[in-house]
């Protein structure tokens, strides 16, 4: 028998197929098991629209830098299941609202009010940015003033050296 690699061994291609198309198959199954909430909530477009509304802009306080429709974490799902509730008795946006901000506090909301607990949220990235921007003048002028004091060293000195 002449020699020939195994992949071109009769049969061999087709097994080397099925074997890398159900490992690719068995590497995609975990991701549609992490689908979220890929069903729809409600079959009225309104209340569906609300309901999509309210999970984005309520926070997973797991994740923390996601909304509850995006996270898949317990909590995003226990509160995605609570909000579904509430919107179905017939809660307002706002109730809905109340009712997380009273259990989890502001932080569940991706826009806190604007209140005294809140102020400094609000505020801390103008202080931030503020903050820098004086940083930077100072040291650029503390660097523009040190150039033009040993300029007026140099040129004190050459001026001495001159009159010698």
């Amino acid at each position: 028998m002449r020699d020939r690699p195994i992949l071109c061994l009769p049969g061999a291609r087709r097994t080397a197929a099925r074997t890398l198309a159900a490992l690719l198959l068995g590497l995609m199954l975990p991701l549609a098991a992490m689908a979220i909430d890929e069903s729809v909530a409600f079959e009225d477009p309104a209340l569906q629209a609300r309901y999509e509304t309210l999970t984005n802009e309520l926070r997973c306080l797991v994740c923390q830098n996601q909304t509850i429709a995006d996270s898949n974490a317990e909590l995003a799902q226990d509160l995605r299941r609570e909000t579904r509730d509430m919107l179905a008795s017939g809660a307002s946006d706002s109730e809905i609202k109340a009712f997380m901000t009273e259990r989890y506090g502001d932080f569940v909301l991706y826009k806190p009010p604007l209140k005294a607990t809140t102020l400094l949220l609000w505020l801390a990235p103008a202080l931030l940015l503020l903050g820098g921007v004086l940083v930077t003048v100072r040291v650029i002028l503390g660097r523009a003033s040190q150039g033009v004091d040993e300029l007026a060293v140099e040129e004190a000195e050459a001026a001495r050296g001159e009159r010698t």
